[in-house]
């Protein structure tokens, strides 16, 4: 027996997917040819995947805390929880260049003004949004995190954020988060409008496949997707594939490849042991002619948490945390730019880093309980400015992080 669901693009029907709950397989048919995904060009026979969704459709699945949340609401309901559920249930409320229609019925939203939002970034406020929002929940990450529809005053239009929040193991991430993005925004990168909350609580990043002006959105696809992976696999890859499949599909590869290098020197600068395969991502028009890398997201210091921490990816084979001839090569041979050109982008990365301490420094006069986060984040950034090609931060700086 099988479970269908339509698949729309741009309010054309596309195609159908399905699930043989017997054979535990995923199937989707075109119906007309109108491509879903850059790995998925029109074909008139199926698209079958065993065992798993396909990564275009698998990006819009919950992980971690949301997954949590729909496990134990839909499996109470339904008496079982799979992936295909879960999309079907999410499908009518996903909203972007591809759109679904299945069993379940569209919800009614209503915006929240930003302003209050940001004023009352309370446990309250988040737990309301995420239960006003629950339903169109289709973002995938582990945190805590909820998609939130806003509205602005002026000018008066909705738009969408995620707004992301921490618990007792990860204090503080909103502003670890912030703080890391601006770094990378400082390096010539394009990142998403971000907002840090009142009381640092929330940290709202604003959709950037959407404009709300004239309310259309571009396609996106995470890197994961585009090598075939699912979000299982991907801590399975490295920076080298990264940068070969981002050169094969974007339309401005000099722009881009700059943009992908001084990215992946941020992150091993930023001591981000979390910059795996779906943190990646491009997005396009709605004819598929005009690729671009994504705007830089989920960016953070994750040593400053986890002493040990390594690189989610490989560079030359080794997840370990390179140093400056290692990364000068990787842009040199893998992003194809010019040495001279590679040593002054990663020049600017290091200036970037080194104003963001600045920043960090000062902010911590204010707002003392971010000090020891801070002070941690602040020591892992100027190791790794220093460093040269060692496996982790050394046990003399942890000990004054105990």
């Amino acid at each position: 027996m099988n479970e269908k669901i339509d698949i729309l693009v741009n309010n054309t029907e596309a195609g159908e997917l399905f699930y043989n709950k017997e054979e535990n397989s995923y199937g989707f048919n075109y119906k007309n040819n109108i491509p879903i995904s850059l790995i998925m060009p029109f074909k008139k026979s199926t698209y079958l995947w065993k065992y798993k969704l396909h990564p275009i459709f698998e990006m819009n699945l919950p992980e971690g805390f949301l997954y949590e949340i729909f496990k134990n609401l839909l499996s109470k309901e339904h008496g079982y929880i799979n992936d295909f559920l879960i999309l079907s249930y999410l499908a009518p409320n996903i909203e972007g260049r591809i759109e679904y229609k299945s069993n379940f019925n569209k919800s009614d939203f209503f915006s929240f003004n930003i302003e209050d939002i940001v004023n009352n970034d309370t446990n309250d406020t988040f737990n309301k949004i995420l239960n006003t929002f629950l339903s169109r929940n289709a973002i995938s990450g582990v945190q805590p995190k909820t998609l939130a529809v806003l509205t602005d005053k002026f000018p008066h239009y909705n738009r969408e954020f995620i707004i992301k929040t921490w618990g007792e193991n990860y204090p503080h991430l909103s502003e670890n988060e912030y703080f890391c993005l601006k770094a990378v925004e400082y390096s010539g990168v394009i990142i998403p409008n971000i907002i840090l909350s009142k009381h640092k609580n929330f940290l709202l990043v604003e959709r950037f496949n959407y404009n709300p002006v004239n309310n259309q959105y571009t396609g996106f696809e995470e890197v994961a997707g585009l090598l075939g992976k699912n979000s299982n696999e991907k801590y399975s890859g490295s920076y080298e594939k990264i940068a070969k499949v981002i050169y094969s599909v974007t339309s401005n590869k000099l722009k881009d490849m700059e943009y992908l290098f001084k990215i992946v020197t941020m992150n091993y600068l930023l001591g981000n042991g979390d910059a795996h395969l779906k943190n990646f991502g491009v997005i396009y028009n709605s004819s598929i002619n005009e690729i671009r890398l994504a705007p830089a997201y989920d960016i953070i210091n994750t040593t400053s948490y986890i002493y040990k921490d390594r690189p989610a990816l490989t560079l030359n084979g080794n997840k370990i945390w390179p140093g400056k001839k290692d990364i000068v090569n990787f842009g040199i041979n893998h992003c194809f730019i010019p040495k001279n050109k590679t040593l002054e982008y990663y020049d600017k990365c290091i200036d970037s880093v080194k104003k963001i301490i600045t920043e960090i420094k000062d902010y911590i006069i204010d707002n003392k309980e971010f000090s020891s986060v801070g002070n941690k984040m602040i020591d892992s950034f100027k190791f790794f400015i220093k460093q040269n090609g060692v496996k982790e931060i050394p046990d003399e700086i942890i000990r004054n992080w105990k």
